[in-house]
């Protein structure tokens, strides 16, 4: 029995010695190879040319999951699919997502497209709640529980909502589905990487810890996040290194945040490197400065950040290419809510003078411009008519402490952006930024009869 015992040591010791050349514990080795199925979701919430930069990095991310060992059964793609056959493109079927051009959207699935690109849809395919689906082809997320979930967004953004091509998804919202996901008892751990501007606010406060899942954002819950490898607008707004090719001018190929995990995840070995450890890559390179970025953040259970990238990614052969990534000023980057100005000023400054393009392009940005400002102004407007002045832009620009939730009321909000979006216009990619001035004036107590009177009188038609 001794001797036995003896040589089951012996054995326990010789395989963690290998397992720590290797760079892994025995448990995480253990753990690697007993996951049970590895699931995907990947969405991008948005659609139009000049978005170009969200499909580009679901593509991409698809393109990782596919080289690590994922089936197309088990990855589920929500994206509009406007972009790679868009007569605007340059390079028509193809999508890229950095400047070398590599093509990102062959062979992609189409799971939902166009108008299913939808928060209902999204929440069921989650829940597995085929009979909730609306169009697409019905593949949801049927994980079992030992399974591993992988899900990674990326769209505008806004304090406590992310966008779709039709309406908003709300941070609640979403953070009920998750509950009731982990409530059915059908994954083993899941892992959702988010950007979108503020796309803090969407956990902080409301992710509870004891899920099982571990979350990353782009940015803190008051801050933008960024588009990169942009192209320049013009000779006095250069790119100096990374740039996008010529006739992607006025373009982002990516966004800041997903550029640097996927980047990481093509350069690393995956058995080796954890979430923890891609987290602060991402960070590093994310990091805000003096010209552009954002800080990374962490929500629910940090602890599996121990975890290899594997589990949830499946692993592949490393591509050195991306290797020397950890620059700060290699290229153009654009805060994703001026992405719109970004291009359409590019457009402006290609067309021809006094061209039929140069005049419907000008008049295309002057009315931009003039929105954000009529906007601005509405909500200002709004808040001295409940407020005062003085009180009404304190409360504006109001942003409660780390851990607590966007609103109170949730409810209260939802009806209140309605109740603005009626009167004063439907909210832009640029125009979600004010949904915290919303969100703190539900916080403040007023009363929808008090909201209906004053936002009709912020707003005349």
């Amino acid at each position: 029995m001794i001797f036995r015992y003896n040589i089951c040591i012996v054995l326990l010791v010789v395989l963690s010695i290998w397992a720590s050349i290797e760079g892994r514990s025995i448990s995480r080795f253990l753990t690697d190879e007993t996951v049970g199925t590895k699931w995907a979701v990947l969405v991008a919430g948005s659609h139009g040319w000049w978005n170009y930069r969200h499909q580009a990095d679901v593509c991409h991310a698809y393109q990782i999951l596919k080289k690590g060992g994922l089936k197309d059964e088990n990855i589920i793609v929500f994206m509009y699919d406007d972009i790679a056959n868009n007569t605007m493109n340059p390079r028509p079927g193809v999508i890229i997502n950095n400047p070398h051009g590599q093509n990102v959207y062959k062979g992609v699935p189409k799971d939902y497209v166009g108008k299913d690109v939808s928060a209902d849809n999204f929440f069921n395919v989650i829940l597995a709640n085929k009979s909730g689906i609306t169009g697409g082809n019905g593949k949801v997320l049927k994980s079992g529980p030992n399974d591993h979930i992988f899900i990674y967004y990326v769209d505008h953004g806004g304090p406590g909502i992310l966008s779709m091509p039709t309406g908003f998804m709300y941070a609640k919202d979403l953070t009920d589905v998750l509950k009731k996901k982990h409530a059915s008892g059908t994954y083993n751990k899941l892992v959702f990487y988010l950007e979108s501007c503020e796309s803090g606010s969407m956990f902080d406060g409301l992710l509870p810890k004891g899920l099982n899942i571990y979350v990353t954002t782009a940015s803190k819950p008051n801050e933008d996040s960024w588009g990169t490898y942009c192209g320049q607008v013009s000779a006095s707004d250069p790119c100096l290194v990374e740039c996008s090719p010529p006739e992607f001018k006025g373009l982002c190929l990516g966004d800041l945040y997903s550029v640097a995990w996927m980047e990481d995840s093509e350069a690393q070995d995956r058995r080796t490197e954890t979430l923890g450890d891609q987290y602060n890559v991402i960070a590093k390179r994310t990091a805000a400065n003096l010209a552009y970025g954002s800080h990374v953040m962490q929500y629910g259970d940090t602890g599996i950040s121990v975890d290899a990238l594997f589990q949830y990614m499946g692993a592949a052969s490393v591509n050195h290419s991306y290797v020397s990534m950890n620059f700060k000023s290699s290229s153009q980057n654009v805060n994703q809510r001026d992405a719109e100005l970004f291009y359409l000023k590019s457009k402006y400054e290609d067309a021809p003078e006094g061209s039929d393009e140069h005049f419907k392009t000008r008049a295309e940005l002057t009315k931009t411009m003039a929105h954000r400002s009529q906007v601005d102004r509405s909500i200002e407007h709004l808040a001295e008519l409940l407020f005062g002045a003085e009180k009404g832009n304190e409360l504006l620009k109001t942003v409660r402490p780390a851990g607590q939730p966007l609103v109170d009321n949730w409810d209260c909000l939802k009806f209140y952006v309605k109740t603005f979006e009626a009167q004063c216009g439907k909210l832009t990619s640029y125009g979600k930024k004010h949904i915290r001035g919303i969100a703190n004036i539900c916080n403040a107590g007023i009363e929808s009869e008090q909201m209906t009177a004053a936002t009709a009188q912020a707003c005349p038609i």
